[in-house]
């Protein structure tokens, strides 16, 4: 990634608390688990997974006091430079239950409600390539304007815009004409299915997608074991395929933060070029398809030497 300048990430930080049955479950009673302790986030994970896929990347987020060393040596450890905020709060925690390919979330997020677009000053953004944030950011409460004023501040000190809209049951609470005026300006929007049919306000992916692109200059929908729809205004709107297997599937969290991931390193350094988008679409169909085969929202670190 030579010459390419640094991506700043902002957004959640938390403790995910994974539980898989390791018997049938038996309704009011003990059922054997296994039962794991994994740092996650969706902003947190992306800044790792951007890491692992060779990219500078400053992450900002909020946790509880007692917690910003734990968190800012996970991060370190993964490759990321974090400007963790410390507050009073708890930090966030997710329950994840997982079953097969599927997942329930419970979500407390703590602390991360005090995570904003004033954490990210114009010292971060000085010589960064890139910004991109969550909607579980937006989610947080900061006056939507905010958020145009921050995407401003990004392209004027020479940076692009991506944002995941994180997740679909915030989404529909906060509205989702208010989250696209809120993230206007941005030039990528990363969302999954779910997310994409609510904003466009359609049941159809293709159709999702064609009224996306006319909002955003660049748009990647990601579906699951379908792969992803990409396009940008005016061009070709193409699909790449999923290359997990129904029999590889592990565990999807984390799988939508390392498609981010992966498709910014593909895009970034020849964006706007007819090669970037294909690239970045396999790049992130290959990093999301590493996050599935494995436990944990987060890349795997290597064994120690």
């Amino acid at each position: 990634m030579s010459g390419l300048g640094h991506v700043v990430v902002l957004g959640d930080v938390v403790d995910d608390i994974l539980v898989r049955a390791s018997s049938p479950v038996v309704p009011d009673s003990d059922t054997d688990a296994l039962i794991e302790r994994r740092p996650g986030g969706s902003g947190a994970n992306a800044a790792a997974w951007l890491a692992a896929e060779g990219l500078p990347v400053r992450f900002v987020g909020t946790v509880h006091r007692d917690d910003v060393d734990r968190h800012t040596a996970l991060l370190r450890d993964a490759g990321v430079d974090a400007r963790l905020d410390a507050s009073d709060d708890l930090t966030g925690t997710i329950v994840v239950m997982i079953e097969g390919g599927s997942r329930h979330m419970y979500t407390s997020r703590g602390a991360n409600l005090r995570t904003g677009p004033h954490l990210v000053t114009d010292d971060l953004l000085d010589g960064a390539s890139h910004l991109h944030f969550t909607g579980y950011s937006v989610f947080a409460g900061a006056d939507p304007s905010s958020w145009n004023d921050v995407i401003d501040r990004a392209h004027a000190a020479g940076a692009t815009v991506s944002v995941d809209p994180g997740s679909v049951s915030y989404l529909e609470k906060y509205g989702a004409l208010p989250f696209i005026r809120a993230v206007s300006g941005a030039d990528l929007l990363l969302p999954n299915l779910d997310e994409g049919l609510l904003l466009g306000r359609t049941d159809d992916a293709q159709t999702a997608v064609e009224t996306l692109r006319g909002l955003f200059p660049v748009v990647a929908l990601t579906h699951g074991r379908g792969g992803a729809i990409v396009a940008q205004g005016g061009g070709e709107v193409f699909e790449v395929l999923s290359l997990v297997g129904p029999d590889e599937v592990v565990d999807t969290t984390g799988a939508g933060d390392a498609f981010t991931a992966g498709f910014l390193a593909g895009w970034l350094p020849d964006r706007g070029t007819d090669a970037a988008l294909p690239r970045a679409a396999t790049r992130g169909m290959e990093a999301a398809a590493r996050a599935i085969r494995s436990i944990g929202a987060r890349p795997r670190r290597p064994p120690s030497a």
